[in-house]
């Protein structure tokens, strides 16, 4: 579909009108034709955004798996602060460099973008393996922040231009549950490879680095022809859509929201959506929640094994249940979320539900109560994650401002990585009373954020029912919340 067609039509219609002229058998019609659609959208789009959003837990599920083997001892991480450093390092790599990427997939388009920063990827994790000393680990860690930094705000960036509002929670709960079952599959797969530990004169952490970097340069070669372009050049993508139904696709958008078709790009237009005070909520939102998923993720095992008592093989095992288990609710609380059109209640019901599993890891004497507290913890955190995203692409319009968004608050989430790589600290265990109070505080300080908006978001609304405001600089646009 021609993006001149698109923007002939752009004034001719109010973004969130229908056509007065159609039948009930018409309109039937047509919301069936874009069911199917929006199902094929759903296979196409969805499961590779899945699995590249997985990515970057893989990296996270391989150093963390390797943590408990003799990968610190053989690579001097064990000394200080280091293996601490070596994560670090990764998220300010990745942080730096999240805004030029997220404009880069505009620019240079999904299907080579993410084929190139995937392959990358996967090479990089392939050279880990065959690395000697920590100072070797802090350059590839650099490299692979730098290599990943796109793939976020990237996959939200374009997930969030194909559906509508009342869609997007559940499909960003489809992104995070592939993103989940690979880490939790990844730990079963690390299990396995460490008892490779000795072959070919390989270390069991080596193997995890060898096949999953193998793994993922095939992925990323695949990516090209599996992934879709934007609504407007829909034609590109590989056996994809039809003209009409492209054509559907993009009029479902354009009514809900107005803008399919980018702006003209120029640095003013980018920088003036940062005087958005919505961004920095958004963006400190999502650096409260990293804050949780970055010691949970990355520590797990470390966690189960000095703090439960499990041994290293066990722990690596035991740390790939509570993602499984986390499939279910971030798919229930969505649903729920995109059907009735809530999002700050979601996000609240799940800040308390963490803030219980913390407490019961932190403060529970029995193992068994501990670890129904990762369960909890980790299906809250990971349902919160859809949940925020949702919550911030229902509440913006216009592709550049969804770009900024998508980076600032990506690179918050690094940022709260960079903090939640330090709240666990292997002297306080086994009860890691530093995290378990940060992580409490960091949700409790999201619900007082979600407050806030839902006031705002409501005194906007009520004004501009009573035709006193125009929100988001599209006429009829109003907040979801």
């Amino acid at each position: 579909m021609s993006v001149q067609s698109i923007h002939s039509r752009k004034d001719d219609t109010s973004p969130l009108s229908t056509s007065r002229d159609e039948s009930p058998a018409d309109i039937e019609e047509r919301l069936r034709e874009e069911k199917r659609i929006r199902h094929k959208v759903d296979f196409r789009l969805c499961t590779i955004a899945g699995l590249l959003c997985s990515l970057n837990l893989l990296d996270s599920g391989i150093i963390s798996s390797a943590s408990v083997t003799s990968m610190l001892n053989d690579l001097g991480l064990d000394q200080g602060n280091r293996y601490s450093v070596s994560i670090l390092i990764f998220t300010v790599a990745s942080v730096c460099f999240q805004l030029p990427a997220t404009l880069a997939v505009r620019i240079l388009g999904p299907r080579s973008f993410f084929a190139i920063i995937t392959s990358s990827f996967g090479l990089i994790t392939l050279c880990t393996a065959f690395i000697h000393t920590w100072k070797d680990m802090i350059v590839m860690r650099v490299l692979l922040g730098i290599a990943m930094s796109g793939i976020y705000p990237g996959l939200a960036l374009l997930i969030s231009s194909w559906y509508r509002r009342d869609e997007l929670q559940l499909r960003f709960a489809f992104l995070q549950c592939g993103e989940v079952i690979v880490l939790a599959t990844g730990g079963i797969v690390n299990f396995g490879l460490n008892h490779l530990d000795g072959r070919g004169g390989l270390r069991g952490w080596q193997w995890m680095y060898i096949i999953q970097g193998l793994t993922t340069c095939l992925i990323g070669i695949s990516t090209y022809w599996w992934i879709v372009d934007f609504p407007e050049y829909s034609d590109r993508s590989f056996l994809f859509l039809t003209k009409d139904e492209a054509r559907i696709a993009t009029a479902r958008i354009q009514s809900d929201r107005g803008d399919v078709v980018p702006a003209s790009f120029s640095w003013p237009e980018v920088f003036r959506h940062f005087l958005d005070p919505k961004l920095y909520g958004f963006a400190a939102s999502f650096f409260l929640l990293n804050l949780v998923s970055t010691s949970l993720s990355y520590f797990l095992p470390i966690i189960l094994q000095s703090g439960m008592g499990f041994s290293t093989n066990k722990a690596i095992l035991l740390s790939a249940p509570p993602y499984y288990y986390a499939v279910i609710p971030v798919i229930i609380s969505s649903r729920i979320g995109d059907k009735y059109r809530l999002r700050g209640p979601v996000i609240t019901f799940n800040s308390l539900c963490l803030i219980a599993g913390f407490i019961m890891l932190g403060f529970g004497d029995q193992v068994t109560l501990r670890y129904i507290g990762v369960y909890l913890a980790t299906g809250a955190y990971v349902s919160n994650w859809a949940a925020l995203n949702g919550y911030q692409a229902s509440n913006i319009t216009g592709q550049w401002k969804r770009s900024v968004v998508a980076a600032a608050i990506t690179a918050c989430n690094g940022l709260g990585g960079v903090a939640g790589s330090f709240i666990v600290r292997q002297q306080e265990a086994p009860r890691y009373l530093t995290a378990i109070w940060v992580s409490i505080s960091s949700h409790i300080f999201i619900i007082c954020i979600v407050a806030a908006f839902s006031i705002f978001f409501y005194i906007a609304n009520s004004k501009q029912k009573a035709g006193k405001k125009v929100i988001e600089e599209t006429n009829g646009f109003r907040y979801t919340y």
